[in-house]
């Protein structure tokens, strides 16, 4: 894997180079999302990570605005709305 340019890391952020999901509260299972974008103000009531260690610690209220980066596999909000961005 080579160095990414600016260009390139921007257009991942913007979910340019993936597909992007859009979800509330039904469970999200199987995923490969690189990050999480949460619109509003969001509660986690589970969630699944690869190679993280204390991602229980993840199941609480996150503040609209917060961008979560890391391999998740699955996630489940009690309320709210968030952005998956998948590899």
């Amino acid at each position: 894997m080579g160095i990414k340019n600016t260009q390139a890391l921007l257009n991942e952020q913007l979910g340019g180079l993936g597909e992007i999901e859009v979800f509330t509260t039904t469970a999200q299972t199987g995923k490969d999302y690189y990050a999480i974008y949460f619109v509003q103000e969001s509660v986690i009531s589970s969630i699944t990570m690869t190679n993280t260690t204390g991602a229980s610690n993840l199941v609480t209220t996150i503040p609209a605005g917060m961008t979560l980066f890391g391999n998740t596999t699955a996630i489940t909000l009690t309320s709210g709305l968030a952005i998956g961005y998948k590899n």
